[in-house]
């Protein structure tokens, strides 16, 4: 008789933050690798993956010659093309590194509220999934969708995206540890486990960086709707690429919220 497969499937949100340095877009390389190395190990441990990734207007930045983020919605947009084409390219040739493939999706509001492309973007994943040779990652198609670009972030569709496929666990990724309390006198001072997220929804602090659209608060909201559908949510730094596997397990650095 087979073995039963005891993985997880996991959606792993990857924000801006992380993959970004400072407000000209410069790729962390170092941080982009060891993620995929983590994700990659992962996949070899029988947990089905999804990824979303943030990063494409940051990426597109040097490609027009900004300095910072610009603020014109076409400009957004033509960063967001650009830089669609090149992050997924860095993804490509990282996964590569270790036997895997790649297969974007890009969505949009739209495919999100309305019954049949929501439909559609969940047949998309059923038939990627059982090809455990290749990740799929998923962005906001910010080349096209005006308004995600100016109230929207990848924090709520990733909670969307865990809830559609009905994932077991979902890993909301930043550039902090966790959600610090009130009384934090450090940045280690993180809250390890949460089981009411609205005894906590006043401790969101602002540590959006230069290129990033959502921040804790919005990081929070995706966790009230994730754990609300049964689907345990860490928030944690995706500048510990090795801390990963060991929060898939139960364990490492970040703030657990747990289903009741």
């Amino acid at each position: 008789m087979a073995a039963e497969n005891t993985g997880k499937r996991v959606v792993i949100k990857i924000g801006t933050g992380v993959l970004t340095r400072g407000s000209g877009g410069e790729i962390n390389h170092s941080v982009l690798a060891g993620l995929t190395q983590a994700i990659s190990d992962l996949n070899r441990a029988d947990n089905e993956v999804v990824m979303v990734t943030s990063g494409a207007v940051g990426a597109g930045l040097s490609t027009f010659g900004f300095e910072e983020r610009p603020s014109a919605t076409n400009q957004l947009q033509a960063c967001a093309a650009a830089g669609q084409a090149r992050l997924m390219h860095l993804y490509e040739s990282q996964f590569s590194h270790h036997g895997l493939k790649v297969a974007q999706l890009l969505v949009t509001q739209d495919d999100l509220e309305d019954t049949r492309r929501r439909s559609n973007v969940l047949a998309t994943l059923n038939a990627i999934l059982p090809h455990r040779q290749v990740i799929p990652i998923i962005n906001e198609n910010d080349s096209v969708s005006v308004a995600e670009l100016k109230v929207g972030d990848n924090d709520v569709l990733s909670s969307f995206v865990a809830r559609l496929i009905d994932a077991d666990l979902l890993v909301l990724l930043t550039s902090v540890d966790g959600l610090l309390g009130p009384d934090a006198t450090s940045e280690s001072d993180i809250i390890e486990q949460v089981k009411d997220v609205e005894s906590v929804i006043d401790f969101a602090r602002d540590e959006k960086g230069e290129l990033s659209v959502g921040g804790m608060a919005s990081k929070l909201l995706a966790v009230q709707t994730s754990v609300s559908a049964g689907i345990e949510t860490i928030i944690a730094s995706g500048l510990r690429p090795d801390n990963l596997g060991d929060l898939i397990k139960g364990g490492g650095i970040g703030t657990r919220f747990t289903v009741s």
